[in-house]
């Protein structure tokens, strides 16, 4: 591997974006991809996706775009990485489009009071699942407009959790899903007494995302072959409602420890999470029947004493 980038080979961002400011400069950039992949194209084919008349003024636009965004293969021009970047996210429509949409019904339970009145509104490409009944919030989280382009109301919820599952899962590895830059992660009780929350932090883009512990555990070689083992696939239910077998429960402030439960049948997985949001021990054990019956009655008169999660 080569040593670390040198920074003289930087230029500002405002020179980088300035490039960028015209509708020829884009449309040479649109006419790399090809149904979405990059491709190669000739000076030719370049010139007549734009509106310039003339070839020389064209090859003024190309030239401004050659070495950051474009470079030449023999006779041909291809994207850069930065011209790949800049392609995919003027198609999908980050910075150009604002999304909001009528309310989506969902078919389930609201993880706080029970009932069946869930929704999804999407308000300037921010995407919110609440409940009608109760009026409690349940998940608020970004969308990107394309996402909204290419799934209809009933595909939405199913693509709007399959697209977060993945960030969490980034984020919870330490990677930044935005744009592969070293994460932080701190847990912390939201309210007393109330659920552990833990936020993630990219040291490198600042891209933050907020979750409750238990939904950074989901992905975890524990828990999945915990789900595997009994017949069941953690990811069936939508993270607004993972299922009310889940508890979670601050166990330790110093040293910070989140005690998260799972539990199918008669076996429950236990598992123990630090500040940073990393799993430090799990356990497993067989549940007895007094200990379930006891269990439900707590839970049936008070609501038990660990926070089900959203």
């Amino acid at each position: 591997m080569s040593g670390p980038r040198d920074p003289d080979d930087d230029i500002p961002p405002s020179d980088a974006f300035q490039v960028l400011g015209s509708e020829t400069r884009l449309r040479i950039l649109r006419a790399l991809v090809d149904d979405g992949r990059p491709a190669r194209r000739s000076f030719s084919e370049l010139h007549e996706a734009t509106d310039e008349d003339t070839s020389a003024g064209f090859a003024y636009h190309l030239r401004q775009l050659t070495d950051r965004y474009v470079r030449s293969v023999g006779d041909e021009y291809e994207l850069t990485y930065a011209g790949t970047a800049i392609a995919r996210t003027v198609a999908a429509g980050t910075y150009t489009e604002s999304v909001s949409r009528d309310p989506v019904g969902l078919s389930d339970a609201c993880p706080h009071c029970g009932e069946a009145a869930l929704v999804v509104r999407v308000e300037d490409n921010v995407t919110t699942v609440a409940c009608e009944a109760c009026n409690g919030p349940v998940l608020e989280l970004p969308f990107p407009p394309s996402g909204h382009d290419t799934h209809d109301d009933e595909d939405l919820p199913a693509a709007f959790d399959a697209h977060h599952r993945r960030r969490i899962a980034g984020f919870s590895t330490g990677v930044c899903p935005e744009c592969g830059g070293a994460v932080d992660a701190d847990a912390e009780r939201a309210g007393d007494p109330g659920p552990a929350t833990v936020t993630f932090s990219c040291v490198a883009c600042g891209a933050r995302l907020r979750c409750p512990v238990t939904l950074a555990t989901l992905d975890h070689p524990a828990v999945v072959s915990f789900y595997h083992e009994h017949g069941h696939d953690v990811r069936d239910r939508p993270l607004w409602n993972v299922g009310d077998e889940w508890r979670e429960r601050v166990v330790s402030e110093d040293p910070w420890c989140v005690r998260v439960t799972t539990r199918l049948e008669d076996e429950e997985l236990a598992l123990f999470v630090a500040r940073d949001g990393t799993v430090v021990e799990h356990r497993r054990r067989t549940v007895t029947e007094s200990e379930a019956e006891r269990d439900e009655s707590v839970d049936g008169a008070s609501g038990g004493s660990e926070s089900a999660s959203a």
